[in-house]
Formats: structure tokens, C-alpha cells, sequence
């Protein structure tokens, strides 16, 4: 299983095709949206080419290939042009019998984890890689279009078992 998983497009359909064009070369099987896909939200500056219509169009064209969890951005409208579903606060991927895979914006309460489990938000805006006391890894891809602390618009790919930052 090679997932491409990427948070934060916020409206950009600049960066939106950038991903898009990542997730063809990497070749990978899913594309995980951590939330924040279409709104910029108050706090935040208009992305570069915000259009959130050109992105949920962009999207839609592979909406069989995504999975997505509902970011602190995300609205109910949102939910009515997008063709995935975005409802959902969390999602658990199993890969294989051993490794639990929990995805999440990252603005909710922690979910149950435990030892060697996996958990991914997004939110931040800032990349992170980190063992937490419960024995669990904390992943974040940082931001597809904004990206904070001089962090890189960037991604993670998950392949074999293997967690992978890289940039756009």
C-alpha cells in the first residue's frame, strides 16, 4: 500500500495541482487529505491561486483514490461538491495485521493509541516526526499551501512501512 498524504490545501489550486502532479509521479494507490481543503479560514492569508472551485474540480477527478477526514476549515458545504467523502474526524487504516494507522486534522481530542501505533494530523502547519509518551508516532506532513516556521509546502509517502517527508 503506497499512500501520498498531504494536509492544508486550503483553496490553493495552485498547490492543489502541484500535489496532484506528485501523487501521478510517486504512483501511489491513495491520497490522503488530512483537512482544510477548500477554505482558507480566518486566521490564515489567501493562498497563492486561491479557487476553491478549481480545486474540489481538480479533486473530484480522482475521488475514488481519496481518503479525507474533516479539518477545523472544512464546512458541511463543503461535503455538497466534493464527491469523497470529508465528514469524518478520524479514519484508521490497518496495514497488515501489525500497524495501526489513525488519521486526524489534529484540532480534536487525541483518540485511543497505544504502542507502536500511528497517528497523523495535519493543522499545524508544521512538519513533525515524534515518539509520544504513550509509545505512539505523531506524524505531520505539514502544509500543501501554507506552511509555517519556515517549514517547506510539503508531504508525506508512506510506502512499505515507511514514512517519507518530502516538499512539493
Amino acid at each position: 500500500m503506497k499512500l501520498l498524504i498531504a494536509s492544508d490545501i486550503h483553496g490553493s489550486a495552485y498547490w492543489c495541482k502541484k500535489l496532484l502532479e506528485q501523487f501521478d509521479k510517486e504512483g501511489a494507490d491513495k491520497l490522503v487529505l488530512l483537512g482544510d481543503i477548500l477554505y482558507h479560514g480566518p486566521r490564515n492569508p489567501l493562498p497563492k491561486h486561491y479557487s476553491p472551485k478549481d480545486v474540489y474540480t481538480m479533486l473530484n477527478r480522482i475521488a475514488d483514490k481519496i481518503l479525507a477526514v474533516r479539518g477545523n476549515c472544512d464546512s458541511e458545504v463543503d461535503q455538497m461538491v466534493l464527491d469523497f467523502n470529508v465528514s469524518s474526524d478520524y479514519l484508521e487504516i490497518w496495514d497488515g495485521a501489525d500497524t495501526k494507522i489513525t488519521l486526524s486534522h489534529g484540532h480534536r481530542p487525541v483518540p485511543p493509541l497505544g504502542q507502536g501505533d500511528v497517528y497523523i494530523t495535519g493543522h499545524t502547519h508544521v512538519p513533525l516526526n515524534c515518539v509520544e509518551n504513550a509509545g505512539y508516532l505523531h506524524l505531520n506532513p505539514g502544509s500543501v499551501a501554507l506552511p509555517k516556521e519556515n517549514s517547506a509546502n510539503g508531504y508525506i509517502l508512506y510506502d512499505k512501512g515507511e514514512f517519507i517527508f518530502k516538499e512539493l
